[in-house]
């Protein structure tokens, strides 16, 4: 074999434990070199997934070192996130790659404490996230991140600048108005606010921008699906079959509109005793399973009802940031590279390469 062969041959077999494909068929493996013994290897991953660098770096520094006449391995491992597809006849947003909807069908499942971790997850596996409360009559993004007594800088008159919290970039009608002030809004006013919220916030080169989106599925909610340019969506539900009833309207409204359904996350799925650490389903088990297979749509993961989650929140600090290195963050960062996965396996968005064109006379 010549030197590119017999390295390739030497990896081919290595399979990326986050999608179970091999990197060689996920076209991930950049460069592969032989140079006076020593070998180096560039590996791209397309989805962030900092916490497993180490593990990649590992697998192909054992499959190379074994080989006759190595002298000296170099692996670099980065990821590379680009813009996929949207709906049709719906524009991207400025310096915003992906965009990415958490709902629930009903209020009370964790859809905004899920939405919030989720965005952390993303930031502490290397991406540039952004996070825009888009619940404009119960905003809590504000308070979940620790920046309730923020406000927002306008550089132009025209534009705000987001609030940054923990390295991710966020929005909500909470940095702007009284927080014991009511929104008595219609539909439409509500529709316009957050669609200002969305395209008149500065973002900066935000990789993934999480939308939370207020509860039901509505007017406001169908309209949002319609105008906002979604890479997908993430449902939020619990086991029980009152919310999952709930869950299965949002999943087929994004259906409807040609939104594709990233996965299902099944929250609250044990309950942790803070006492004797006994697991209990109380609200039944195997929901978010069922659910899935019955769309044919992944369960991304199961979240336990556990009083740290809620502590997090309420001060501020959500689990993510709390305990970066604990049980429940790596749960969440593990539904994070999944979403990122399954965005990555979409097709790419070449829209912004596309020449105008113009019609003269």
């Amino acid at each position: 074999m010549s030197q590119p062969d017999f390295l390739q041959a030497a990896i081919a077999a290595l399979v990326d434990p986050s999608t179970g494909k091999t990197y060689a068929s996920s076209k991930s493996v950049k460069r592969l070199a032989l140079v006076d013994g020593h070998v180096y290897a560039d590996i791209v991953l397309g989805y962030p997934a900092a916490s497993q660098f180490g593990l990649v770096r590992a697998q192909f520094e054992a499959a190379l070192k074994a080989l006759e006449g190595v002298n000296a391995v170099t692996v670099a491992v980065s990821s590379q996130i680009i813009a996929h597809s949207v709906q049709r006849g719906v524009p991207l947003l400025q310096n915003v790659k992906n965009v990415i909807a958490v709902a629930s069908g009903k209020g009370g499942v964790g859809k905004s404490t899920t939405a919030v971790n989720l965005a952390l997850a993303l930031s502490a596996e290397g991406a540039r996230v952004g996070l825009l409360d888009a619940d404009i009559y119960g905003p809590s993004q504000p308070l979940m991140m620790g920046v309730a007594d923020a406000k927002p800088q306008s550089p132009d008159n025209k534009h705000i600048e987001p609030i940054v919290a923990y390295g991710v970039q966020t929005m909500s009608i909470g940095f702007l108005i009284d927080p014991e002030q009511p929104m008595v809004w219609r539909g439409p006013m509500v529709t316009q606010a957050l669609q200002q919220l969305l395209n008149d916030t500065l973002w900066d080169d935000v990789d993934y921008l999480i939308i939370d989106l207020p509860p039901g599925t509505g007017d406001i909610q169908l309209t949002l699906s319609q105008k906002v340019p979604l890479t997908g969506a993430v449902i939020v539900t619990t086991p029980q079959d009152i919310a999952l009833l709930d869950a299965r309207k949002g999943l087929k409204m994004f259906e409807k509109v040609g939104v594709p359904i990233l996965g299902i996350v099944e929250n609250m799925s044990t309950h942790v005793c803070s006492n004797c650490g006994h697991i209990e389903p109380i609200f039944g088990e195997g929901g978010g399973a069922r659910m899935g297979e019955d769309y044919g749509v992944d369960l991304l993961g199961k979240l336990p009802l556990d009083l740290s989650i809620r502590l997090g929140v309420d001060a501020g600090k959500p689990s993510v940031a709390a305990d970066p290195e604990g049980k429940i963050a790596e749960l969440y960062k593990a539904i994070a590279r999944k979403v990122a996965i399954k965005i990555a396996d979409k097709a790419q968005d070449f829209s912004a390469k596309f020449p105008k064109i113009v019609i003269q006379k």
